[in-house]
Parts: structure tokens; sequence; C-alpha cells
């Protein structure tokens, strides 16, 4: 019979530390190694939805395109071209009704003040705004600037512009003419 014994100085080497030690080690790097490849799967996921939202917009863009190559095919045919005169003059005459008349001359008899009255009014309407050119008959200096003053304080006016300012033709009971244009606003 045989009997193990150790007569060296030294107990035998444990490896205990070091297996333990490596079997954290690959813990974590299989943690590490599968967040990372989690990560790279959800990557390749969102690329691949955006390729495929990209590809859609491209071919909705195409479609688009051809859309509106056919439309100038069509609009530039010889017998369609007096139905786009047409929509033009029946969008303008639209617009021009649409406009508050009566009110813009309503505010207009509350915007002139004593001593001074229109001669002559050029109402132009451009893409919803107003432009105006008046000449305005005035009695004395002091109404012409009442006049101004009042046009540039109006809340339905603005962007007042003289133009000039001239004395009257024989038989007229103003002192002066002022020809200027303003912006109705409307509000």
């Amino acid at each position: 019979m045989y009997v193990r014994l150790n007569l060296a100085t030294r107990p035998l080497i444990s490896h205990r530390r070091f297996l333990v030690g490596a079997a954290l080690l690959g813990l974590v790097a299989g943690v590490l190694f599968l967040s990372l490849g989690w990560r790279i799967y959800r990557l390749r996921k969102a690329d691949e939805d955006f390729r495929a939202r990209q590809a859609k917009i491209e071919q909705e863009l195409a479609r688009q395109k051809q859309r509106h190559d056919d439309l100038e095919a069509f609009y530039a045919r010889p017998e369609n071209k007096d139905l786009e005169a047409r929509a033009k003059f029946i969008g303008t005459v639209i617009e021009a009704r649409s406009f508050n008349w009566t009110k813009m001359f309503m505010d207009l008899e509350h915007t002139l003040p004593p001593g001074a009255h229109v001669l002559r009014i050029e109402p132009k309407l451009d893409r919803g705004t107003v432009g105006v050119k008046f000449l305005v008959g005035a009695a004395s200096q002091e109404a012409k600037f009442k006049l101004l003053q009042s046009f540039e304080e109006s809340k339905s006016f603005s962007h007042v512009e003289v133009y000039s300012e001239e004395l009257p033709r024989q038989g007229s009971t103003d002192a002066l003419n002022v020809e200027f244009s303003a912006i109705y606003t409307g509000i």
C-alpha cells in the first residue's frame, strides 16, 4: 500500500484564485459581448427601417414628379391655354369680391379729418392687400397736416407716402390738393 506524503517545505499551490478570476473575466466578457451584439442588431434594424422609409419617399417623389410633368404637358396644349387664362381671371374676380370694400370706405370716412375731402381714389387689390392712391383736397395747410397725421395714426391704413402737393384748379374752394398712397390693412 502506498501513502502519499508531501515532504516539501511548502504546501501544494492552489490554482483556485486563478480559476475564479478567469471565470469572472469570462462572465464579464460574455455580458459585454451580448450587450454589444444587441446594440449592433438594433442599429442594423434602425438602418433597415430608415432605408425602407427613404425608398418609399423616393417612390412618392418620383410619382409626384411624373404627375407634375403630366399636368405641365396638359396645360401646355394649345386648347388648354385659354383655360388657364380664364382660371386666372376668375381667381382675380373672386379675390376682388371677397374683399370687404364697404368696410374700407367706412374706415376711410372715420380717418378723414374735417376740412379734407377725397377728390380721386384708386384702390388696387394685390394678393390680399389693398394699395390705395388718393387725391385729397384740403381747405388749409392745417387741414393737410391733420389729414396726414390721421392717416399715419390710423389702425386701418399704413405706409403713407406723399407724392405731390399742388394748388387746385380755378373754381375750387380747396387751398391745395395732396396726392398720396397708403396700404389698407383692414384691422
